[in-house]
């Protein structure tokens, strides 16, 4: 199997990374004599590397187009995406001397949504991102595009069970705190977040299940002054994550 990551800063950040294995890179239009920025920086490193390197003008890309991926005149043909096993995510922060920081995605199944958590999440420092291996999007080009290549820098864990994986982390001394709109929930703004840390986003439609909900230590909710009285998933995931940074920051 193979994936075809599109995108500029996609494809770019997979060949930083390193972590999967690359096999063609295609670029639209005549061989370029004077490259510039991602593109001239993409063909360093596939030269570097011996990676074959197609210049092709329609064909692939207009099916790309077609498909109405944003594919900015690049995609590379690679491997599957390189999951971590579950007990190697959580060696990271211990590998570092640093706090757990955490983020579960329970059953997100927007790419547009994942991609935006893992970038966000990649920026804040978390360590690792765990999901489920059901019932969830999974890391996809598009969710590789959506994350603007930050997923190929994340450690990704695909759990069979969720709640079990929480009462793990529970017993290892990570504190569970479940996003959700409720009024009972804690105030982000007023929440210690500096501690070992797991931050659980919930699906678009239905927020975190119960049992994961049950499993929670306390939950969290973004405050908000405005008519509209929700956010999307990766908007709320986004704001938690920065607050926890900063929290964390202040030790």
């Amino acid at each position: 199997m193979s994936d075809l990551i599109v995108g500029r800063r996609a494809v770019l950040e997979s060949l930083r990374a390193n972590r999967r294995r690359h096999m063609r890179l295609w670029v639209e239009g005549d061989a370029p004599h004077a490259a510039s920025g991602a593109i001239a920086e993409i063909l360093e490193i596939a030269a570097q590397r011996n990676l074959p390197t197609r210049y092709v003008k329609g064909g692939l890309f207009d099916k790309l187009s077609n498909d109405q991926a944003n594919h900015q005149g690049v995609a590379l043909e690679s491997g599957d995406y390189p999951y971590v096993p579950l007990h190697e995510a959580l060696r990271i922060p211990q590998q570092r001397g640093e706090m757990p920081f955490l983020l579960i995605l329970d059953h997100l199944q927007d790419p547009q949504n994942v991609g935006t958590l893992i970038r966000t999440a990649e920026a804040m420092g978390v360590h690792a991102i765990i999901m489920p291996d059901r019932r969830a999007a999974r890391v996809t080009p598009a969710v590789s595009n959506a994350s603007a290549g930050a997923v190929e820098h994340m450690a990704v864990a695909q759990v069979t069970n969720l709640n079990q994986t929480i009462r793990q982390l529970k017993e290892d001394g990570v504190w569970i705190a479940g996003l959700e709109e409720d009024p009972a929930a804690v105030d982000l703004g007023s929440a210690d977040l500096s501690g070992p840390l797991a931050i659980v986003v919930g699906s678009e439609g239905e927020g975190i299940s119960r049992l994961t909900r049950e499993s929670c230590d306390f939950l969290l909710r973004v405050p908000m002054s405005g008519e509209i009285q929700s956010l999307n998933a990766s908007v709320a995931g986004s704001i938690a994550l920065y607050l926890a940074r900063q929290s964390r920051a202040s030790v």
